[in-house]
């Protein structure tokens, strides 16, 4: 059997999602023994290890923060809204990805997401688990948080229901609650084969429990069809609704910058833009250190690299059109706000987005480009910096320069500015490659049915 077949970049076409010479056992077989059997790499640790760390700062920067609050931060007045409602923004942007590679392109029938929407599920879901944190963070006085959630109680407290805010609650909580759903339904046919694999009794129970009596009959799998289409029919429009709800914190504001009706289409094409960049940032390696190249070919890259380049040149439309409506509408205040962008003291950061954003993405154009790992890894780090530098250039620069020029004050982020930053990455990346060791991070039981419908397809030529 010949497996692991050498990738050919210029007949990019003629790459197979699944790599010949896999059969339905040896697909169980190589993605269950990640989890069950193979050493652990150390590839594995050294990535864990970096987790841990940048972890251990997040952990350290929060607990400052409940001691002595937000002051620590570099936030001030007028810019009130710093670093944990950019880092909001931003991480809910990267959850995107998942659900879209997971409902939408399943809705669409799309076999090549076969092999990477698991763990762009599961990314979504740590994504959108650091997202909730930070409007937490931002409270101030994270230990009341509840009061933004309506619940009975005798003070008579109620969210307001007009604030934008209260609805982040709702949408995020909705977000979260149908992605964890649609990603644990998912797995249960791939618990059920862990189950019967697994040769350690507590792993048969672990397991065997989360498989909830699994046996794999015409009727288990008749109601899993069922739901799981139910499901992706339920998240589809919440990709696009979590982020639109997010959108409105800053349209439906008077502030110069925000108060604009492209920012619900254009942070929805930001965040796919950023959730792709991430996964594919995070697959590279993975795929690499579990030698995985059989299941996720070049020719995965190539798409994901396509869909990039699509929701970047919405973004860059975006820019254009948010820069065009400031100067017809003539308002002087819309005005001065592009030409503090352009020319003002955060000039550069707008600088080093537009070329991040709007020129590196062109490189997608070419087909060597998106067939070259290495390129590709460099490019998805820069979207994900310029994504940030994007966020950060509609929060605080239209905060720091607003209507009143008596108020005007420079944001500057301080050292647990920093800690949170990246200590957040590191959470995620804790519960990342824990999720890669203890769970099967490839859909067992979808590459086996893309094997099928390959057979098929041989067997009865169109």
């Amino acid at each position: 059997m010949a497996l692991g077949h050498a990738e050919k970049p210029g007949q990019i076409q003629e790459i197979p999602l699944l790599q010949p010479g896999h059969s339905y056992g040896t697909i169980t077989d190589k993605i269950s023994e990640v989890v069950l059997r193979l050493r652990t790499p150390l590839g594995w640790f050294i990535g864990f290890g970096v987790g841990a760390v940048l972890f251990t700062v997040f952990l350290v920067s929060v607990g400052v923060l409940f001691a002595y609050g937000v002051g620590i931060w570099g936030i001030n007045i007028p810019v009130g809204w710093g670093t944990a409602i950019v880092m909001l923004i931003w991480w809910i942007g990267i959850g995107h990805a998942g659900t879209l590679i997971s409902a939408i392109l399943f809705l669409f029938r799309q076999q090549w997401r076969t092999s990477i929407n698991r763990f762009a599920e599961a990314m979504t879901l740590f994504a959108v688990s650091c997202a909730g944190l930070f409007p937490i963070l931002h409270l101030g006085r994270p230990w009341v948080m509840y009061w933004i959630m309506p619940y009975p109680n005798t003070f008579g407290l109620w969210p307001q229901f007009r604030s934008p805010l209260s609805w982040d609650v709702f949408a995020i909580t909705a977000y979260a609650t149908t992605s964890v759903l649609f990603w644990f339904v998912g797995l249960i046919p791939d618990l059920a084969a862990l189950r019967d694999k697994a040769t350690f009794k507590p792993l048969q129970y672990f397991y065997g429990m989360l498989a909830m009596g699994w046996r794999g009959s015409a009727r288990h799998w008749h109601h899993y069809n069922s739901l799981y289409l139910l499901l992706a029919a339920i998240a589809t429009p919440l990709v696009v609704s979590v982020h639109t709800v997010i959108s409105f914190d800053f349209a439906i504001s008077v502030m110069p910058g925000w108060h604009t009706t492209v920012f619900p289409p254009y942070f929805v094409a930001g965040a796919i833009f950023s959730g792709f960049a991430m996964v594919i940032t995070l697959t590279i390696p993975i795929r690499k250190i579990f030698k995985m190249e059989d299941f996720i070919t070049l020719r995965h890259f190539d798409l994901m690299a396509k869909v990039m380049l699509a929701t970047g040149l919405l973004v860059v439309y975006g820019y254009l059109t948010e820069a065009f409506t400031a100067w017809y509408s003539g308002n002087q205040y819309e005005l001065y706000l592009l030409k503090n962008r352009l020319l003002g003291p955060y000039a550069p950061v707008v600088y080093a987005l537009i070329f991040c954003n709007a020129v590196t993405v062109q490189l997608l154009w070419f087909k060597k480009i998106r067939t070259n790992l290495v390129l590709l890894f460099i490019i998805s780090i820069i979207i994900n910096i310029g994504m940030y530098l994007e966020r950060f250039m509609i929060i605080v620069i239209s905060l720091s320069r607003e209507y009143l020029p008596s108020s005007w004050t420079l944001f500057t982020p301080t050292q647990w500015d920093w800690g949170i930053i990246f200590g957040s990455l590191g959470l995620f990346l804790v519960l990342l490659f824990l999720f890669v060791r203890t769970l099967p991070m490839i859909s067992i039981f979808e590459v086996r049915e893309l094997l099928h419908q390959t057979q098929e397809g041989e067997t009865h030529p169109a």
